[in-house]
């Protein structure tokens, strides 16, 4: 978390939305993300590119209370935060998303690009 040049908050909530969904980086960035859900029901963080989030939202799908504890991914209980520090080490456009059963599929996803 030292190394971390900025600090993006995130806030998740019930209308199935990341405020701040579209966030450009530059390449070599070390970033911390401090995770708030502001909502009732459980909500999760998790970054990779387009096809890992698709593979793993089928995951979830299949094992609903599936156990996370990769540094890609956070999981964050109702009126909690979690922090995710991770440097981008190389360019392209990334996604992150919650793949709680129907929270992905109603929009809870957002955009990374890294320059």
């Amino acid at each position: 978390a030292s190394a971390a040049q900025r600090t993006i908050t995130l806030r998740l909530s019930d209308d199935m939305r990341f405020r701040h969904d579209r966030i450009t980086l530059r390449e070599g960035e070390t970033v911390k993300f401090v995770i708030r859900n502001s909502g009732r029901v459980m909500h999760e963080f998790v970054l990779g590119t387009q096809a890992e989030i698709d593979a793993h939202a089928v995951r979830m799908k299949q094992r609903p209370d599936m156990a996370h504890d990769s540094p890609y991914m956070a999981h964050v209980a109702p009126g909690q935060r979690q922090t995710l520090v991770w440097t981008f080490n190389r360019s392209g456009e990334f996604v992150f998303a919650c793949l709680l059963p129907g929270h992905y599929e109603a929009g809870m996803k957002g955009t990374l690009v890294v320059k």
